[in-house]
């Protein structure tokens, strides 16, 4: 693997680049030159600006949820949004390779410097034939349906209240992925994932393999206007040992101690979505129905855990949540298409000692954690887009109101996105 890493790395310094290039020239000449396709490779630059406003100062985050994965909330105020580097191409007849590299400015109270993470590097098998696919590496996981898609794919500009409570917006670990396409007219797809990885919401296990999924997905065509796909899924992590979150402010100055978990942890999840336009031509007018549940269920301990290593208090814990989002975005004209969104939690978590599940935010204090979200996005071209949303978050039991626009654009050679 170490050869492929290396010039896969060379690749992605190479797109960076263009950047300081297009500063220097002030066309995008430099970025497309830098970016086209050779006879194997592609790669692409989605560039994000954000701006984001709030009327609550509270912590952006999920009360009785744990928290974890990359999500820490938009950073108020003007700024660099999550940009991403992505280069891909064929290795041989065989197996093909994606890097995305995401490059984000620091939430709040994270320090001034951006951070970087590698959210995908993976192989994937190509005509195998018998309708099996393999992918090697790190790739998001298909155990839901927003779950594989990467932030510029979605129709909001922030991922719905369940992923985030549940995922921390995404799910992208180490592992393998087996999939199989039945051929029927039909379209009927299963498969399982295996991860080795540590990231959220798993977490240290002395096994190699921390988590695993299933998933089954089916789907087709209703005469010319009309295509549906449903599907359903399960992961587990078993044996999780000091899964870390984040400790929350509940009015005595700055946490000291941070909460960990140990125990298993299962989700299940279903989703559904249709899709209309009439004759099939998508680009006057069409809709778009989407919606997801997902329940998990936790049990083991939680420990409050000093900055030295010790463990000041613990607990037992039964952690029960699910949730769900409901959306539609209506495209009325070409180039306009406005979104509503409504998002639902219910949080049930016991433990032998409710003082600790307090302050390590884990206390469901009979709150049902909700958000509404409007939104109306202008894309004068296939590649670049404007996006006003306006959030009602009651993640908190004091509400919310959240002002975002966005703007995203893509330079160089970008695939066409899933259904």
């Amino acid at each position: 693997m170490q050869p492929t890493q290396t010039t896969l790395a060379i690749a992605i310094a190479a797109a960076l680049a263009a950047p300081a290039t297009f500063a220097e020239t002030a066309t995008g000449d430099a970025i497309k030159a830098a970016l086209k396709p050779t006879a194997n490779w592609k790669g692409s630059l989605i560039l994000e600006g954000l701006y984001f406003d709030r009327s609550s100062p509270g912590e952006l985050t999920v009360e009785g949820m744990p928290s974890g994965g990359h999500d820490h909330g938009f950073k108020e105020g003007l700024h660099a949004g999550h940009n991403e580097v992505v280069v891909s191409g064929n290795l041989n007849d065989k197996l093909k390779a994606r890097v995305t590299t995401a490059i984000s400015e620091a939430a709040e109270g994270e320090g001034s410097e951006p951070e970087v993470e590698l959210e995908e590097a993976f192989v994937e098998t190509q005509g195998l034939g018998q309708g099996v696919t393999v992918k090697a590496g790190r790739f998001f996981s298909d155990v839901g349906y927003l779950s594989s898609k990467h932030n510029h794919e979605w129709d909001f500009a922030d991922a719905p209240l369940v992923y985030k409570g549940m995922f921390g917006t995404h799910t992208n670990d180490d592992g393998v992925q087996l999939s199989y396409v039945a051929p029927t007219d039909q379209f009927v797809q299963v498969g399982t994932e295996v991860f080795a990885g540590e990231k959220f919401p798993s977490g240290k296990t002395d096994k190699s393999i921390s988590a695993a999924t299933l998933y089954a997905k089916t789907g087709g065509d209703i005469g010319t206007d009309h295509s549906w796909q449903a599907g359903i899924g399960h992961w587990r992590a078993n044996d999780i040992r000091d899964r870390s979150s984040a400790a929350h402010d509940h009015g005595g100055g700055a946490p000291t101690e941070t909460p960990r978990f140990s125990g298993d942890s299962k989700i299940n999840t279903v989703n559904a979505l249709y899709k209309w336009a009439p004759h099939g031509n998508a680009k006057e007018r069409n809709l778009k129905l989407q919606a997801e549940y997902f329940q998990r269920d936790e049990s083991g301990t939680v420990d409050m855990v000093e900055a030295d290593g010790t463990i000041a208090e613990t607990t037992a814990y039964n952690g029960k949540q699910d949730g769900w989002y409901a959306q539609a975005v209506y495209q009325f004209k070409p180039h306009w298409r406005v979104g509503v969104r409504h998002g639902h939690l219910k949080i049930n978590n016991s433990g032998a000692d409710e003082g600790v599940l307090e302050e390590a935010g884990l206390h469901s204090e009979g709150h049902t954690p909700k958000r509404n979200s409007l939104m109306l996005d202008y894309s004068p071209r296939e590649y670049s887009r404007w996006r006003l949303q306006l959030n009602e978050d009651k993640s908190t039991p004091e509400t919310d109101q959240q002002v975002i626009l966005q703007y995203t654009h893509s330079f160089g050679s970008h695939g066409a996105h899933g259904f």
